[in-house]
């Protein structure tokens, strides 16, 4: 069984460039890729800035994918933003798992567990999604948090598993230095993403472990997504294996 996943700094639904309000084009440029599964950073949820709108609801709704987990990080005057997950398979055990660093702006890994059809019968994908801290010291500190966490330490090392999303990696470091090591394997190269009209930083990041191969690895060239984030999303075919 193969699937489409892709991890996406949507930044709001505003452009990188114009910093307009256009969540169109995110829709379109995720509607090209044809996802079975999303991970979302920068999701709004009734802020002013993106007409109010329920980001998740509007892009599952837009991608026809039903299965949708909301993690509110940040809360403002009006409204919320975080992560979030979209998925065209159920999704379970949807938990919250706490990143944030005192002093510092708050940050959770949103973690499900998502059931993947295989020859009749639903196989286990867990699936970690994460935005992590813009100082060097706060994502080493996040990165070893996420892997003390229990959803992580009680997962059979065979089961499927994705961890990913916009680790701000400005130098490309983290995952050999602390995610490899931890027994999960880059499913690429160093992938340039941010800024999107102009990719120079290899932020945004996918791992995986498991009963899983990885097919293919890109991050988007489209001429629509250099324009609907700061950020290009990346895109993976993975396989679940026997």
């Amino acid at each position: 069984m193969r699937f489409r996943l892709i991890t996406y700094n949507i930044h709001k639904g505003i452009g990188g460039v114009d910093r307009r309000y256009r969540p169109q084009r995110i829709v379109e440029t995720l509607e090209h890729y044809a996802p079975d599964i999303v991970l979302m950073q920068e999701v709004d949820d009734g802020v002013p800035r993106s007409h109010r709108d329920p980001q998740v609801e509007l892009l599952g709704d837009a991608l026809g994918l039903k299965y949708r987990a909301f993690q509110p990080n940040v809360r403002l005057r009006q409204g919320r933003y975080g992560n979030a997950i979209l998925s065209r398979f159920p999704l379970s055990d949807i938990t919250d798992i706490e990143l944030t660093i005192p002093l510092k702006k708050r940050r959770r890994a949103l973690a499900a567990r998502c059931h993947v059809p295989v020859n009749g019968h639903a196989r286990t994908l867990v699936l970690f999604n994460m935005h992590l801290g813009l100082a060097g010291f706060e994502r080493i500190m996040q990165l070893r948090r996420f892997l003390a966490n229990e959803m992580f330490t009680h997962t059979h090392r065979g089961t499927a598993l994705i961890a990913g999303g916009d680790l701000n990696d400005v130098w490309g470091t983290l995952g050999r230095r602390i995610l490899e090591p931890a027994g999960l394997a880059a499913a690429s190269g160093l992938l340039h993403t941010f800024p999107a009209i102009r990719p120079l930083r290899p932020l945004d990041r996918l791992y995986f472990r498991g009963s899983l191969a990885v097919r293919h690895c890109f991050p988007s060239r489209i001429k629509i997504a250099r324009r609907a984030s700061d950020h290009l999303p990346v895109i993976a075919e993975f396989e679940m294996l026997s």
